[in-house]
């Protein structure tokens, strides 16, 4: 199997995120990169976008992600996108970043997460060490 990569840099959302209850009351502006790993050889010898990952799809999917929930960390909220990716896309593996804007001396503060599927088609949890 060869593996290739979909990337969808620093799509634009609006989640309530935020340690304090105040901080989370309206949705804050966050950057999130997507790496999306698959074995794409059937889309390319058939040219068929169902045969790959639809990353119109996932971007749709993203900016729905947030409506109704709110999370206090971008340690979980890239955890869960990531997740959720990989067992609504058909994905292999999916690395996430989340930029937040919060202290005004940074450019950004961001978190990068990394979730694979098993052999069995299980998702599993990638430390550093396997990324």
């Amino acid at each position: 199997m060869s593996l290739s990569k979909i990337t969808i840099a620093d799509l634009e959302l609006h989640y309530h995120i935020g340690v304090g209850d105040e901080e989370r009351a309206n949705p804050q502006r966050i950057l999130m990169t997507i790496e999306i790993l698959s074995d794409f050889s059937s889309a390319i010898a058939t040219d068929r976008i169902t045969k790959t990952i639809d990353y119109f799809g996932v971007c749709q999917r993203l900016m729905r992600f947030g409506d109704g929930r709110s999370w206090k960390l971008i340690e979980k909220l890239s955890h869960d996108a990531g997740e959720m990716i990989l067992s609504e896309f058909d994905a292999v593996s999916v690395t996430v970043t989340v930029k937040k804007f919060i202290i005004p001396q940074t450019a950004f503060v961001s978190v990068t997460h990394n979730v694979q599927r098993k052999a069995t088609g299980n998702v599993k949890r990638a430390g550093w060490g396997s990324l």
